[in-house]
């Protein structure tokens, strides 16, 4: 029987193609905007988990009970030793040694006497190695608004508001006025490369980013960093993965008594992240489920008038005797036909723009040209794709329209035989 309805299907276009289209086009929308939001929603995250927090974090228990105040002097000694063997226990992610500081940033004159003085919060990263990714990761060239990224030692980003407050630009000369890791003054010569806007305000104030091994130079911190920040190879914060790796990390260092013993910190220990994790899981389900409930609405509805037109050929087929339970069932296994290879076509579809979106992403620049965008606001939307994406269709795509058509197959007996004939001569 399955068969012989598939062939009809097939070959009565009037009465397949337009509820397969239907299906196709709104599981595909479903499909599209489930992966768009979450990816929303990881961008949410993720924009704080490049810039400051990491998916994971390994910095000295010290300094992990102040972290708010960025000390110094609890930072990890010999990070580099630390960065290689967290490289070796975790090959699949990468890892980079930040330093993060406080201080004022002076701008002389001509004579070399204080024109403007300006507080900072600074930012050591590793800009100049061959193979790093850190420019890349904080988006800094898209950043840039004048001048360049540093590329020789001593040079220094600044943002640009700083920069149009302290009335300095590309190619100046700038000391940054620091305590070191020992708690004595420091003064440290630098240049601005090149100016940044970073997307958020606190931050656009009074901020600079350097290269650590001049931060290092400055804050007389050889061979060592604040912190070790972790990022997943998959360029997105997992809760669930980053539990595995703060367990095995546990379970190799299992002594962390001292003041100075590395511990790790996943995104959601950080600054009260564990809420605002929380909260964009349960927000990207409420969407998705509005969403969704409104897709069902349609295709039900969909169903349910593809029944109610094929009143006139139920009842030729009563006319001619054939059972009503029989044609009731017929129209259900047609709509699941129907539902299942529409929706199938519509979660390639969907997958299909979603993956396209995850991989290159839509650049909204255009539309942001008058915006506050930059290091933290970027550019570049893109979508993700996970695993319920691939059978969340099915919902709306089979469910609904069966429902549909079961509903307004209700009426087949409600039809009175006597009255076929002048229904069919009407």
């Amino acid at each position: 029987m399955i068969k012989f309805l598939f062939k009809g299907l097939i070959r009565d276009k009037s009465r397949s193609l337009i509820p397969f289209a239907v299906v196709a086009i709104g599981v595909m929308l479903a499909v599209f905007m489930r992966g768009y939001i979450n990816g929303i929603m990881v961008d949410m995250i993720e924009q704080t988990a490049r810039f400051n927090t990491g998916h994971v974090k390994v910095v000295t228990k010290a300094y992990a009970e102040n972290i708010s105040q960025m000390p110094a002097d609890l930072s990890i000694l010999e990070a580099s030793e630390l960065k290689n063997s967290l490289g070796e226990k975790f090959p699949e992610m990468e890892w980079e040694c930040r330093i993060k500081f406080g201080g004022l940033i002076d701008v002389p004159d001509q004579s070399g006497e204080t024109r403007s003085q300006g507080t900072a919060m600074g930012i050591g990263l590793d800009l100049l190695s061959t193979g790093s990714t850190e420019a890349s990761r904080l988006n800094l060239t898209k950043s840039l608004v004048r001048g360049g990224l540093p590329d020789s030692p001593g040079e220094i980003l600044i943002s640009e508001l700083f920069s149009n407050k302290l009335g300095v630009n590309p190619g100046d000369k700038v000391t940054l006025i620091s305590s070191t890791m020992n708690g004595s003054m420091t003064f440290y010569n630098l240049t601005v490369a090149g100016t940044v806007r970073f997307g958020n305000t606190a931050l656009d104030r009074g901020s600079i980013i350097a290269d650590i091994s001049d931060v290092r130079a400055a804050l007389d911190m050889f061979d060592a960093a604040g912190e070790i920040v972790g990022f997943f190879p998959m360029g997105y914060y997992d809760d669930e993965i980053a539990r595995s790796v703060l367990d095995k990390f546990n379970k190799e260092l299992p002594d962390q008594s001292g003041e100075f013993s590395p511990v790790m910190l996943r995104l959601r220990d950080q600054e009260g992240l564990s809420l605002y994790v929380d909260l964009t899981k349960t927000m990207g389900m409420i969407i998705t489920l509005l969403f969704m409930t409104a897709m069902s609405l349609v295709l039900w509805n969909a169903g349910l008038l593809g029944g109610l037109r094929r009143y006139g050929e139920i009842g030729i087929r009563i006319a001619i005797g054939e059972e009503k339970n029989h044609i009731y069932k017929s129209m259900i296994y047609e709509s699941i036909i129907i539902g299942v290879a529409g929706t199938v076509a519509g979660t390639a579809a969907g997958l299909g723009l979603s993956w396209l979106m995850q991989t290159y992403g839509l650049d909204i620049s255009e539309f942001t040209k008058n915006a506050t965008t930059g290091i933290m606001m970027p550019d570049v939307v893109k979508a993700r794709i996970t695993l319920p994406d691939f059978y969340i269709g099915f919902i709306p795509g089979v469910i609904s329209t069966v429902a549909g058509t079961m509903l307004s197959g209700i009426g087949i007996y409600k039809r009175k035989t006597a009255a076929l004939f002048k229904e069919l001569e009407a």
